[in-house]
């Protein structure tokens, strides 16, 4: 059985918080996607977030916190860069990973002994975390390797009786995950494209660096591939590469005129990239759920909030062509 209410009523919160007591896990809202929370200091209920979602063990979790303050029970230290951004960012849309305190379980962080960390800035998860007293540890409420919910709907979907409690806190903002990045020798480097984009970044701390492909996984989202609908998933440069009637179209702006496909979903009207972000997991759970042969997506431009998109559209294509070589 699972109870769905409203996030913003306190009742509500106060049901959560319980829960979250009790080693359950609680699904809330956040500025970017949907999230599956437990408590980060309990390992057994870490460990059922793992379960729920078929998640690899070695992909670690974010922890959510409530208020500044607790980052110091959490990181052995908090280099400038980061105080820098924490000050800009937080509360907001942005993981910072840092070297991590006894207090996380190894079961939250795969055993490394970094954490990734943010405040979310969405006023039911900032009043849950708050009215639990301590940090919530999180990934996207969906199985692993799937599109990430922005709505209660799509949880109810994917998870309903699995749970307790959903809060609805409707439609995320940002409707793409959290950006990632960590501080190394005083530079920042990006783990995961997300809802800040790289040049907000560096109007902040200068330039950033990329993660190099490979080695060991420090945070969410550095899969080869994730984020991945169901359907086969292409990526073209525009609706006349389409070939299939049968499809759906993932459009970033109005298309001209009328796409092969059966089923169109535009991202925004007026090719604005934020307002596209805040569609994007919506429209390809749309699409994955309209029994076509093939989604098509159009390809984004590779700046600001668009790179976010398209690393997660790269991933879903390959995805499909890892499963089906």
């Amino acid at each position: 059985m699972t109870d769905i209410l409203d996030g913003h009523d306190p009742l509500a919160i106060e049901r959560a918080a319980g829960l979250l007591r009790q080693g359950d896990l609680v699904v809330f809202p956040t500025e970017t996607v949907y999230g599956l929370g437990a408590d980060a200091a309990d390992a057994l209920a870490v460990a059922r977030i793992f379960e729920l979602k078929k998640r690899p063990r070695f992909d670690p979790l974010i922890v959510h916190i409530g208020e500044k303050a607790w980052l110091r029970a959490l990181a052995l230290r908090i280099p400038a860069a980061a105080e820098e951004l924490i000050e800009r960012f937080w509360p907001g849309p942005l993981t910072i990973i840092l070297e991590k305190r006894e207090a996380i379980p190894d079961i939250v962080t795969a055993g490394l002994p970094t954490v990734a960390i943010r405040m979310p800035s969405h006023p039911v998860a900032l009043e849950m975390i708050r009215a639990f007293g301590s940090p919530v540890a999180a990934p996207s409420a969906n199985p692993f390797g799937y599109v990430s919910p922005t709505r209660a709907s799509h949880v109810t979907e994917m998870f309903k009786g699995k749970v307790p409690l959903i809060l609805d806190g409707g439609a995320a903002a940002f409707g793409i995950e959290s950006t990632i990045v960590s501080i190394r020798e005083g530079k920042v480097v990006a783990h995961r494209h997300g809802a800040v984009s790289i040049e907000e970044l560096e109007r902040v701390v200068g330039p950033i660096n990329e993660k190099p492909a490979g080695g060991t996984t420090e945070a969410p989202g550095e899969l080869p591939y994730h984020y991945a609908p169901h359907t086969r998933l292409v990526i073209v440069d525009s609706a006349e590469e389409i070939t299939i009637g049968n499809s759906g179209f993932l459009s970033f702006g109005q298309p001209e005129s009328p796409p092969k496909s059966r089923h169109l979903r535009v991202l925004s009207q007026r090719s604005d990239l934020r307002e596209a972000a805040a569609h994007f997991f919506s429209h390809l759970i749309e699409l994955d759920r309209a029994n076509v042969e093939v989604i098509y997506a159009e390809r984004l431009p590779e700046t600001g909030l668009g790179r976010a998109m398209m690393d997660r559209l790269k991933k879903a294509s390959r995805r499909y062509a890892a499963t089906h070589h």
